[in-house]
C-alpha cells in the first residue's frame, strides 16, 4: 500500500470514538485515523485496538504532565535534569493514582499542604 504517503505505512486505521458527556449526557462522535507500519498479516484488529490505547494511556500521561507540571515550559534542557524531572513527575502521578486520586493537580495541592502526606503516600512515614 503505497498511496498513504507515509513511509513504511502498510495500513491505514478509521476509529470511531465515542464519549458521553457525564453531565449534559450527550453523546458525540469522532472519527480519527491512525497509519501503521504492520501489515493485515502481521497483526489483528483487536491487537491494533490494544496497540492504540497503548499509545493514548502514554499520550494521557504527557498532557497530565504538560498540564499539571507545565512541563513544556520547563527551562531544564541539558544534562540529565530532563529525564529526571520527568521521573519525579511520573513517580509523583503513579503514586497518586495508585492511591486512588482521579485529579492529579488536586492531589498534589492536598500533599502539599502537609510536609508527612507525601512521605505517607509512599509508605514512609
Amino acid at each position: 500500500m503505497n498511496n498513504l504517503f507515509f513511509p513504511g505505512a502498510r495500513q491505514a486505521v478509521q476509529i470511531k470514538r465515542r464519549r458521553t458527556d457525564r453531565k449534559t449526557g450527550k453523546t458525540t462522535v469522532r472519527t480519527v485515523y491512525a497509519v501503521t507500519s504492520l501489515t493485515a498479516g502481521q497483526t489483528t484488529t483487536a491487537q491494533l485496538a490494544g496497540l492504540i490505547r497503548h499509545h493514548w494511556k502514554i499520550e494521557a500521561l504527557h498532557h497530565v504532565r504538560d498540564t499539571t507540571f507545565a512541563e513544556d515550559a520547563s527551562q531544564l534542557r541539558t544534562g540529565n535534569a530532563p529525564r529526571a524531572m520527568a521521573t519525579w513527575r511520573n513517580l509523583a502521578i503513579g503514586a497518586l493514582r495508585t492511591a486512588g486520586v482521579k485529579n492529579i493537580a488536586a492531589g498534589l495541592r492536598h500533599n502539599a499542604r502537609a510536609p508527612r502526606r507525601p512521605l505517607a503516600l509512599l509508605g514512609l512515614a
